[in-house]
């Protein structure tokens, strides 16, 4: 049996009344998170697709996923089936990566605050490190010494201070951010070229510039800025030193609508135009893109358990709220998601006679922030309806904030493409259990301090 075209909105309206059908949630699982694992491959083999374009043939290309936007092994490992490799930043990143069967050579370690620990396993297993300061540069020195070069590519990431974007707490690349060496500030630049001239060993450059909030052509200038210094180093040293330059990632994303804008091939086709060397055959290429490649495939539901009234204004309670949709609700109009109504079933909810309710979405949460969405024009929900959070496969699912003890949701992958139009479901996280937050939360020290005297 062949599989058929579905649109990803049909997918998700499926996979909702599939969900409540096989127990995913209701009273006694009120919230769930649920992956699109079509959306998933689709967008890695466009990411895939739209650097092919552009780099000359034979470029040797990494695609390393940002494991912090879905820090979950068997999103790692359908990544990696579709040839993408990771990027870490910290060793509990890493050892998903390893646990998902990525290999060494496919994963970047970044991190502003590497141990001297985390940098000798980087060497050893040979996965490239890119290092974000002179301190930490000469921590590598040490390890490396003098002699043999290093099985793992070393680099270096530079900070070329192009400005930032809408979202001051997601811009890396302005005057004063924390990562990288400052390319503009006084006699930096100068000493970037000579730590290359300096260790020969030294062979890759990086510039992450983008993120949410960020215009593609800061991106692109930030990118030629590390392209000219990396010519710059080449010349000084009069060989091709640095044979790689990883250009991060940080693509934004819409989360107004379904539509997929920008896209990773306008991105790519922007670079092109703006630094044309990139892509002419004499490096080779890494990205790091996180939130792009997942966040259109992650869907919220939630229960709603009760509903009321104040001041006026409908409110509706449900079971997600600031532990998972932690960045929604602190800063709402940096992230405001949609937000769609589903009746018991997970049936879309029809309107009233009386049409769409202004309202709030609230959580479970003792505050009284906790809003994920505020004055929202929505079919009138009622005790029992169940509350859809779109666009969330990125950052909602794997970095829960623990506040009331609540407990983490469970997460499943879905298919919903195929001809029969049955939806597959696989477990990618279980629920996390009563007993489990007790366990976490120090319960086999209970008397340890009351010991003490």
């Amino acid at each position: 049996m062949t599989s058929i075209p579905v649109a990803p909105a049909a997918r998700r309206e499926q996979a909702a009344r599939a969900a409540v059908e096989h127990g995913l949630l209701g009273p006694d699982q009120p919230v769930v998170g649920l992956l699109d694992v079509a959306g998933i491959r689709a967008a890695a083999a466009g990411l895939r697709a739209a650097f092919d374009e552009v780099v000359a043939p034979g470029t040797p290309v990494l695609h390393a996923f940002a494991v912090k936007a879905a820090a979950l092994v068997p999103v790692l490992r359908l990544l990696a089936d579709e040839g993408l490799g990771c990027e870490v930043a910290s060793p509990g990143e890493l050892a998903l990566a390893r646990a998902a069967g990525v290999t060494p050579d496919r994963i970047v370690l970044d991190s502003p605050a590497k141990t001297v620990a985390e940098l000798r396993e980087a060497l050893t297993l040979g996965i490239a490190v890119n290092a974000d300061n002179p301190q930490e540069l000469d921590r590598l020195d040490a390890l490396v010494g003098h002699g043999t070069p290093p099985a793992a590519p070393l680099g270096l990431r530079v900070n070329p201070q192009v400005g930032g974007g809408s979202i001051g707490a997601l811009s890396t690349a302005t005057a004063t951010s924390k990562f990288g060496v400052a390319l503009l500030d006084p006699g930096a630049r100068a000493w970037v070229v000579r730590a290359f001239t300096e260790r020969p060993w030294l062979t890759r450059l990086h510039a992450h510039v983008g993120s949410q909030g960020c215009p593609l052509e800061l991106m692109a200038a930030g990118i030629r800025a590390a392209y000219e210094l990396a010519e710059e180093i080449n010349r000084t040293v009069g060989r091709q030193q640095i044979d790689t330059l990883d250009i991060g990632g940080g693509l934004p994303v819409n989360f107004a609508s379904d539509e997929i804008t920008p896209g990773h091939r306008e991105y790519a086709q922007l670079l092109r135009g703006t630094v044309p060397g990139l892509f002419d055959g004499r490096y080779g290429l890494v990205t790091e893109f996180g939130r792009s490649l997942i966040a259109k495939s992650g869907l919220v539901l939630a229960r709603v358990e009760y509903t009321k009234s104040a001041g006026g204004r409908p409110i509706a309670v449900t079971h997600a709220g600031a532990q998972l949709a932690t960045r929604t609700v602190f800063a709402p109009d940096a992230w405001p998601l949609r937000v769609t109504a589903y009746d018991a079933q997970g049936r879309p909810k029809a309107e009233g006679d009386g049409g769409p309710v202004l309202q709030d979405v609230a959580g479970p949460c003792c505050f009284a922030g906790d809003l994920v969405a505020s004055g929202r024009s929505l079919p009138e929900l009622a005790a029992g309806d169940l509350v859809g959070l779109l666009d969330t496969g990125a950052y909602y699912f794997s970095n829960h904030f623990a506040y009331n003890s609540l407990p983490r949701p469970g997460i499943y992958g879905f298919d919903a493409t195929g001809a029969d139009g049955e939806v597959r479901f696989a477990t990618v996280r279980e629920p996390q259990t009563v007993d489990e937050i007790v366990a976490e939360s120090g319960a086999k020290h209970a008397l340890g301090l009351s010991r003490l005297r």
